[in-house]
């Protein structure tokens, strides 16, 4: 796995924070689409009600260091920015194939039906409008390198020995 350029920031969920409240979703879906429609977001909340703790979890882009999704355009519409680590996207070179969310492990990439292009995450232009908004603190931007210590430890059980 290469490594990321150190400095560069992801966006972090603390599952045990989450109270369910969806303003990430909102937040996000009127900032990329104008309306408060959660269908369009590019973060998304699932919902398990047979757990009694960490009932909910956010399924958002992960800019991943070797982006899969990347390497399945076949219009190169998705790129990885060298200089920030988040993967890209230009919508005028999408052609709407939807390989990228077939690929991509975490399904995060969407059909936006209005657009007719497959949209994810883009960061809101360095200043994302989901953390900015979340009311409980799950979710919070990080350094590259402590994010993938934080999901090991979050989803791995692994032990941070810093």
């Amino acid at each position: 796995m290469a490594r990321s350029q150190p400095g560069t920031s992801v966006i972090v969920y603390e599952p045990h924070l989450c109270t369910g409240c969806r303003y990430c979703e909102i937040a996000c879906a009127v900032w990329h689409c104008g309306a408060m429609d959660v269908t369009r977001s590019r973060i998304r909340i699932l919902f398990d009600e047979g757990r009694e703790t960490e009932r909910y979890a956010a399924v958002n882009c992960q800019h991943c260091d070797d982006a899969i999704c990347c390497a399945v355009c076949p219009s190169e519409a998705l790129q990885k920015d060298e200089k920030t680590g988040w993967v890209t996207q230009n919508s005028s070179k999408c052609v709407g194939c939807e390989m990228c969310i077939v690929a991509c492990p975490l399904s995060v990439p969407i059909f936006d039906p209005a657009l007719k292009v497959a949209v994810k995450c883009d960061f809101c232009l360095g200043d994302p409008e989901c953390v900015k908004h979340c009311s409980s603190g799950a979710l919070r931007l990080c350094a590259r390198e402590d994010a993938v210590q934080a999901n090991a430890r979050l989803y791995l059980g692994a032990r941070d020995d810093r």
